[in-house]
């Protein structure tokens, strides 16, 4: 029996995958059948709380061997990737399901549970990650598939419900999850910052934990929520190892979830219009030098089959913003990112620079041949002309300057970047050594 909750989290701190860890808790007389599953939607959904993760779970009778994903107090958690055909209850699992909602519920969210035995059409993830999914299509298939409800509000935590248990992977990634004491909630959380740097140096299938080049910490949240950190990866073993030896305050529970993290799935390529609040890559020439604005965003204009789109990153990005600076009208880009509506922009969440123009830079006026002497301008965007010989000129002399871009991909640095983007990493690539050289600190 498939379950699944969302916006169950909060601003004032709650968190929907710490409800999943209560869940898993209640159902101890159920086997959890695969990992829990963190399913994040489409980022540029207007009302989201914070991340826009929906939580997934399925519940039944075990069958082969299990996995060790995680412990609750001194609770040991194993999953089974294969279950019998009994099901469990879904009213009697609901009645047990909803006091854990209402007790970690607030007034600035609209949860919602869905309980079903089968699984919405795999159309609704895409929907859901791509796009703002309407609630009466929601509700419909809601009702195709038998599913058991339950809100609060308006409800709105049963879109989540349904594209998150509409996932079927095609890329997936983990993230195991650990979770503080709820003593300390809210406080100050302790840790040592260099066992992080070392597990993302000793472990080469983690990622988006630690940023070298200000040598900060990307993993830890600064939220009152209960999470202490969350620590992602390719391989479910080597997060379980590498957790042990990230040293911070007691932990009181912890859990390895199945995640589409950092596999981009929310970025539509060859799309046939631009709609706002949907992400895209987009190819194009850029058309215009970076801009500068108050806060120290930077935008700039690309010309694409879509007209001109202003292109922009943010100041978090930090140095992420010299490669902008560097780009020069005519250079051919990608550009992946998120359509805002007001004001219409492409907010940027990395790019790949496919070819780089030709820059030149104005040395002189032009030297007459006959009598070597410096042409004079006839005004401004007008021929030179030697005042002596009457020789005329169009052109200065140019020089060629040598590009500070090269042909690469580009991305902010970890903490800057998007639970759904897929890192640099993950695709096998690096930022080109002269941007990585050109950054100051």
């Amino acid at each position: 029996m498939f379950v699944a909750v969302d916006d169950t989290d909060s601003m004032k701190g709650n968190c929907t995958t710490f409800l999943a860890t209560e869940i898993i808790r209640e159902f101890d007389d159920l086997d959890l059948i695969g990992n829990p599953r963190l399913v994040r939607l489409n980022p540029a959904t207007p009302w989201k709380t914070r991340g826009n993760g929906a939580l997934v779970m399925r519940f039944g009778k075990g069958v082969g061997p299990r996995r060790f994903i995680g412990m609750i107090g001194d609770r040991k958690i194993f999953c089974y990737d294969r279950c019998s055909a009994w099901e469990p209850d879904p009213e009697s699992m609901r009645e047990r399901i909803i006091p854990h909602i209402l007790e970690h519920h607030e007034d600035d969210s609209d949860p919602g549970l869905l309980i079903s035995r089968i699984k919405p059409s795999q159309s609704f993830y895409w929907g859901g990650v791509r796009t703002i999914m309407d609630r009466g299509v929601i509700d419909e298939e809601i009702s195709r598939i038998g599913g058991l409800t339950y809100t609060i509000g308006n409800g709105r935590g049963l879109v989540g419900c349904t594209c998150g248990m509409a996932w079927r992977p095609r890329d997936s990634t983990f993230e195991l999850l650990s979770y503080r004491p709820e003593s300390r909630w809210g406080t100050e959380r302790v840790f040592k910052p260099l066992t992080i740097r070392d597990v993302e140096h000793g472990y080469p299938t983690t990622f988006n934990s630690w940023e070298d080049r200000t040598q900060k910490v990307a993993m830890i949240p600064s939220t009152p929520c209960p999470v202490m950190y969350g620590l992602r990866g390719d391989v479910e073993a080597d997060l379980i190892e590498a957790s042990a030896k990230i040293v911070t305050e007691p932990i009181e529970r912890w859990m390895v979830f199945l995640t589409n993290q950092g596999t981009d799935d929310h970025i539509i390529h060859n799309p046939r219009t631009l709609v706002p609040n949907q992400s895209y890559m987009l190819k194009g020439r850029v058309s215009s030098r970076a801009r500068h604005i108050e806060g120290g965003h930077v935008f700039f204009d690309l010309d694409t089959d879509f007209g001109t789109v202003v292109c922009g990153a943010y100041e978090p990005s930090k140095e992420f913003r010299y490669a902008i600076d560097w780009l020069y009208p005519g250079d051919e880009i990608e550009v992946v990112g998120e359509l805002r509506d007001q004001p219409r922009t492409l907010n940027i969440e990395k790019f790949h620079v496919i070819e780089t123009v030709q820059e030149l830079r104005k040395v002189c006026n032009p030297v007459c041949p006959i009598c070597s002497r410096t042409m004079k301008s006839t005004g401004s965007g007008k021929k030179f002309k030697c005042k002596k010989c009457g020789t005329k000129s169009y052109e200065p002399v140019m020089q060629v300057v040598q590009r500070e871009i090269v042909p690469g991909w580009y991305e902010p640095p970890t903490a800057a970047r998007r639970h759904l983007s897929k890192p640099l990493k993950r695709m096998g690539l690096i930022q080109p050594v002269e941007f990585v050289n050109g950054r100051s600190i």
